[in-house]
């Protein structure tokens, strides 16, 4: 790889290059690709998705002789006029050198662009017609027909949508291949809406062609999970009741919503970080141990543990609204959506009897992070009397700054037998500074050509997801479970605090902060 880290060597395609495709062992890797972005005018396809599809393309999995990249909008535009709208999220920067910018021309030709409203037949009759030349041209005799269709829409036209695609777009079978969807969250707003949109694409897709993404199964640290639990024999036995107080997600945002008072209203907090983001997480966390990496058994495991956690009580939960919040014109005077949740799971299961784990989500905090905190049981028998230092804790930190350390007792440098907190630490920019962390879409993306769903939500398991939360985000849309104020720029609510240490046992430590490495 070039310092620029542009240029990568493409990898070699296998079949043992990623587990088992859910939809068929021997789905087709040749012949043309086809990949269409539905709302590519919209700031998640700009600023996500064809940023993800050019890093796939310059590290050669998107090949010029396979792929052709579709946006597909109402805004009535020509390819070229799309193509530069776009050129501003793809280019690196200013300084970009002329080598850089040849590769997202060259990226740009194979992206087409074809305007259409979301529910019309003439529309997506185009579509089909420029994807089946596209097909035509690009198809040796053994090749197929590979469509994949990316929603980065509204939930709320998903329906309509998904229609037009099985009607009129998909693959066409005398070449074989497949046709995917991808959609993305949020997967309604409770169960009933989550259960009727589910039905409404699983009568007209089977589930192996359905992917609902969630990026934060796509980040390094979190797909790091399984093989940190499963590959390394001295976590094994450490986790569980007997070893683990309490287990803290938490995502935190030093900022607010920044424009999108209106839309975050809406869903609040719980819908859009911890019934999906932060609940992936608990369950890679929990879950047990799989038969294998194949797809369903994974999403097997997660299902088990969801369905295995009790109701949640009215007494562990603390919900937050930073002050200013509904002084944005876009939200209702009397607006009891909550910025900030610290909610308490517990799961009734052999492994985790006792062992609360805490979810916790705000937006205008004093940080911005992401990270898993394993807080272990005091050390019985303390003959060094370090107790009030802290306990044990393994951090992973998700973003920013990956990492994983260990927070544990040593002695204090000296002639005296003095203890101090300090640290094992894995700092993935200093240990890993020449390799590029992929993004969570491109990883993703990839992952759904590939056929492997692995880190995709399932129906069931979103179904246990919303079952879990539905009784609560009820009442707070009712207005019978309010939100407290809280300053910008603080902790969040100091009841959150106080239902860390007398609910969940939580030991804060003192006196020690883990500091990144500048490398």
């Amino acid at each position: 790889m070039t310092s620029s880290g542009w240029h990568v060597e493409r990898r070699q395609r296998s079949t043992n290059e990623s587990p088992l495709s859910s939809e068929s062992e021997n789905a087709p890797e040749t012949g043309s690709l086809s990949i269409v972005v539905l709302g590519a005018s919209g700031d998640l396809a700009k600023r996500k998705t064809f940023p993800a599809l050019f890093r796939l393309y310059r590290q050669g999995f998107l090949l010029p002789n396979e792929v052709c990249v579709f946006g597909y909008a109402r805004t009535e535009i020509d390819n070229n006029e799309f193509r530069n709208r776009l050129r501003g999220y793809l280019v690196p920067g200013k300084d970009s050198s002329p080598e850089q910018l040849e590769e997202v021309s060259k990226f740009l030709y194979l992206v087409k662009y074809v305007s259409g409203s979301y529910d019309s037949k003439d529309g997506f009759c185009n579509l089909d017609k420029d994807i089946s030349q596209h097909e035509s041209l690009k198809n040796s005799a053994d090749g197929s027909s590979r469509r994949l269709f990316y929603l980065a829409l509204p939930p709320s036209v998903y329906p309509s949508v998904c229609k037009m695609i099985k009607t009129y777009c998909m693959n066409k079978s005398d070449l074989g291949g497949w046709t995917r969807i991808v959609v993305e969250k949020p997967f309604g707003k409770d169960l009933e809406s989550a259960e009727q949109l589910s039905t409404q694409i699983g009568e007209l897709f089977e589930e192996p062609q359905i992917y609902r993404i969630d990026h934060y199964l796509g980040k390094e640290l979190v797909q790091n999970m399984l093989v940190l639990r499963f590959a390394n024999r001295f976590f094994m036995p450490q986790w569980n009741r007997d070893n683990i107080a309490n287990v803290q997600i938490v995502f935190r945002e030093n900022f607010g919503t920044e424009g999108r008072g209106g839309y975050f209203d809406q869903y609040g907090i719980i819908r859009d970080i911890i019934q999906n983001h932060l609940l992936q997480v608990f369950c890679l966390v929990a879950m047990e141990k799989p038969v294998s990496l194949k797809p369903e058994h994974i999403r097997d495991e997660k299902v088990k543990v969801l369905e295995s956690v009790q109701p949640i009580k009215d007494d562990e939960v603390v919900l937050g609204q930073y002050e200013g919040y509904r002084d944005d014109p876009t939200v209702p005077d009397h607006s009891n959506t909550p910025t900030f949740a610290t909610i308490i799971l517990r799961v009734h299961n052999e492994r985790w009897e006792g062992v609360p784990f805490i979810l916790k989500a705000g937006k205008a905090l004093n940080a911005r992070k992401a990270d898993i905190r394993v807080q272990f049981k005091d050390v019985p028998g303390d003959i060094f009397q370090c107790q009030k230092q802290g306990r044990n804790e393994f951090v992973i930190r998700l973003q920013p700054s990956e990492a994983m350390y260990m927070k544990l007792t040593v002695k204090k440098p000296g002639l005296e037998m003095a203890t101090i907190q300090s640290e094992l630490d894995l700092s993935y920019r200093q240990r890993y500074h020449a390799v590029i962390i992929p993004e969570a879409y491109e990883r993703l993306i990839l992952d759904t050509i590939r056929g492997d769903q692995q880190h995709f939500v399932r129906r069931d398991e979103l179904k246990a997801s919303w079952n879990m939360f539905t009784p609560l985000l009820q009442r707070i849309d009712k207005g019978e479970f309010k939100s407290i104020p809280y300053k910008p720029g603080t902790r969040g609510p100091a009841e959150a605090d106080k239902l860390l240490l007398e609910k969940a046992g939580y030991v804060r430590t003192h006196g020690y902060i883990w500091i990144p490495p500048t490398v």
